[in-house]
């Protein structure tokens, strides 16, 4: 395995440094320092509040310690179904507790058994190895980013009906801009923790990755990997202590102001609503329509399930079907339908009661353990893949954890946390 990883990382390495050395990048990160320089000794600076703003929320031990554990996940998973017109059923009721219970079992009480010996035994990452993984998968979908708009003639956040025309094999590779800021934002923090560079730089680079993003998800009209961006530079910045809480809530705020709002304006051009409608309703009818198939799958799922696997498998490249196009199957009879089967949807109908407390017992300990490496080692990569796993479990509240990007994202935190545990065992 190591030897795979040594080939890799210097194949990466040298393509990231062949690009930095080319005249256009050198013009560009030359713009970019300058830019730096600018931000950095600006006047402007002094009037943006100060990191004890609102000093009030610094003295919550909750927030201030323990705003991205792990069970933020169901505690905006039940939130989420709150906003629902409606209530879900006795049986979907029970499944959901049952769910709960596992992901409690496993983010809170597990972890505690494992990493005993604190930081000393974790697996280390050079930052060069880091950055280049990060540069070249930024790289990467820029370049698809252009391919995509190009196949549809258009940018479809001003053509909004265009978006569906997008092919899901040209947009995939867009998304790596998501772990690709991840990792680059990463080794700019492992940058700040070792003094090489301000904080004031660190969030500059921290939120110019992230208008690199926004410059080109909101281009392709879509919210989630947008929101995926912004969660990731949230959380990295607050363990890294390079965003305030303050920032960390405001930022909240920000984030789901823009999801109400691009869903009200999109909606508006698709005219599936009009201009007298509360825009949060739009919100509301997600909740309503994600419990609505939610009390489908858990009637059909059962105890133990009905499709055992097969939706998960789905996730796989080449199947006939995608997991949410199957899910649209199961509830509508309809294979052109994609339907979002939330967090626990694909666990309750691939093995029903009985394999949502599994797996969410299983997604549980992954964060667990995940916050607990952040906690005993602030490791710049440690809080980056935290981050990570953290954000897309978030968004799986809705979207599930179907996507196989998503799920490589986690087989490799579970490689990466075993081969911790099995160091710490073994010293």
């Amino acid at each position: 395995m190591s030897v795979i990883y040594s080939t890799l990382t210097s194949i990466i390495n040298r393509i990231s440094d062949e690009f930095h050395k080319s005249f256009l990048f050198t013009f560009i990160f030359t713009i970019i320092q300058f830019i730096e320089d600018q931000w950095v000794n600006s006047y402007f600076k002094r009037f943006y509040p100060s990191e004890n703003f609102l000093g009030f929320l610094n003295k919550n031990i909750i927030l201030k310690n323990h705003i991205f554990n792990p069970l933020i996940v169901i505690f905006l998973f039940a939130v989420f179904l709150l906003l629902s017109l409606n209530k879900p059923s006795i049986s979907l009721t029970v499944t959901l507790a049952i769910g709960f219970v596992g992901f409690f079992i496993g983010s809170i009480i597990l972890p505690k058994y494992f990493l005993k010996n604190g930081a000393k035994n974790i697996v280390h990452f050079e930052r060069k190895n880091i950055y280049s993984f990060g540069f070249c998968l930024i790289l990467i979908s820029v370049v698809f980013f252009f391919i995509s708009i190009a196949s549809v003639g258009g940018i479809p956040l001003l053509k909004p009906s265009i978006r569906y025309l997008l092919k899901p094999a040209l947009t995939m590779p867009v998304f790596l801009i998501i772990p690709g800021t991840c990792l680059m934002a990463s080794a700019f923090l492992k940058d700040f923790q070792d003094s090489k560079i301000t904080r004031s730089q660190a969030r500059f680079r921290f939120l110019f990755l992230l208008a690199i993003d926004c410059a080109f998800l909101l281009l392709l009209g879509y919210r989630t990997p947008l929101l995926a961006s912004f969660l990731i530079i949230i959380i990295i910045g607050f363990y890294g202590n390079i965003v305030s809480l303050w920032e960390v809530i405001v930022g909240a705020l920000i984030g789901i102001g823009a999801i109400i709002g691009i869903g009200y304006f999109r909606s508006l051009g698709e005219m599936t609503i009009t201009s007298s409608t509360s825009p949060i309703y739009t919100l509301q009818s997600r909740a309503d329509f994600t419990l609505h198939v939610l009390n489908l799958l858990d009637f059909i799922g059962g105890n133990f399930g009905l499709t055992h696997g097969h939706i998960l498998a789905s996730s796989i490249p080449g199947s006939d079907l995608g997991p949410r196009m199957m899910v649209g199957k199961l509830i509508a009879w309809r294979t052109e339908v994609t339907v979002t089967p939330s967090l626990i949807g694909q666990m309750v109908v691939d093995f029903g009661k009985f394999g949502v407390f599994v797996e969410m017992l299983l997604l549980g300990s992954i964060l667990g353990i995940g916050f607990k490496l952040v906690q005993i080692t602030k490791n710049y990569f440690y809080i980056g893949l935290y981050s990570l796993i953290l954000t897309y479990s978030i968004l799986g509240v809705e979207t599930g954890i179907l996507d196989i990007q998503v799920l490589i994202y986690f087989i490799i935190a579970i490689f990466i946390y075993i081969a911790c545990i099995k160091r710490s065992f073994t010293n």
